[in-house]
C-alpha cells in the first residue's frame, strides 16, 4: 500500500542540480527555514526532501510551510503545498520580507587604506 503524500514538501529539482552538486549553503536552506530533512538513497544521487516538523501544531505547521515557500522557490526548489496548508497572510508577509531584504542598500565599502596620495598640482593658465 502506497503512503499518502504529505500536505507540504520541498525537494531540489533535478534540473536545478540541487540534490547532487549544490553547495552546502543550498542544502542547508530548508533546515534554516525550520524544515526537517528526509533522505532516500537510490541508484542515482541521494534523493532528499523536506517537510514541516510533525511535533508542531497544525497552525504553526501551516505558517512555517507557507513562509518557506518564496525562499525555496527563489533557490530553485520544487515545492508542493496543498490548499489546506497554505496560509495567504503568512505567504504575503514572507514575500514582503524578501522584498525588504532585497531593497536594503548594501553597506558602503570603506575606502582602501594606504599611503595618502598627494593632490595633483593646480594647473596655471597664462
Amino acid at each position: 500500500m502506497k503512503q499518502p503524500e504529505p500536505d507540504f514538501w520541498a525537494r531540489g529539482r533535478p534540473d536545478a542540480d540541487i540534490p547532487t552538486g549544490a553547495p552546502a549553503k543550498l542544502h542547508g536552506l530548508p533546515e534554516q527555514l525550520g524544515l526537517e530533512r528526509h533522505e532516500h538513497p537510490t541508484a542515482a544521487p541521494l534523493y532528499i526532501w523536506h517537510t514541516v516538523p510533525e511535533h508542531l501544531g497544525a497552525d504553526e505547521q501551516k505558517r512555517l510551510a507557507t513562509r518557506a515557500i518564496p525562499d525555496l522557490l527563489l533557490a530553485g526548489y520544487e515545492v508542493n503545498c496543498t490548499p489546506d496548508v497554505f496560509d495567504e497572510a503568512a505567504y504575503r508577509q514572507a514575500v514582503h520580507d524578501i522584498r525588504a531584504r532585497a531593497a536594503r542598500p548594501a553597506a558602503p565599502h570603506p575606502a582602501p587604506t594606504g599611503s595618502p596620495s598627494r593632490p595633483a598640482p593646480a594647473r596655471r593658465t597664462p
